[in-house]
């Protein structure tokens, strides 16, 4: 009988780093050309669709919130994974603390985005 390897939260990080992933070449893109191009120079749509209280209409609604949360969270989880790993290629070692400031880092900045999109 062979002993169970040890248990590992790996993948939960690799889920989160292929969510955001995916999400940031797909949508990121998407993001960056209609709120730094299109709508600012006029391309699209109007620089009103983007005004205040739209956007906080926007931010209101319960698909808004979820979708807001989604892009915020699952980008920091990405860059905070690929954050982690690249410093093995630099040549810096990673030990806990360091994965305790990358991984922690997008946890906290999750919980503030949920925190403060609740609080709209």
């Amino acid at each position: 009988m062979t002993p169970h390897p040890p248990r590992s939260n790996a993948p939960i990080f690799w889920s989160l780093f292929g969510a955001g992933g995916m999400l940031s070449a797909l949508v990121g893109p998407a993001l960056v050309f209609v709120t730094g191009l299109a709508v600012p120079l006029g391309f699209l749509l109007s620089p009103e669709a983007m005004d205040y209280p739209r956007m906080m209409a926007f931010a209101g609604h319960w698909a808004g919130r979820i979708f807001t949360l989604a892009v915020i969270s699952l980008f920091l989880w990405h860059a905070a994974h690929r954050i982690f790993h690249s410093l093995h290629d630099f040549g810096i070692r990673t030990g806990p603390i360091t994965r305790w400031i990358c991984y922690g880092g997008a946890f906290a900045g999750t919980v503030t985005a949920l925190v403060a999109l609740a609080g709209l």
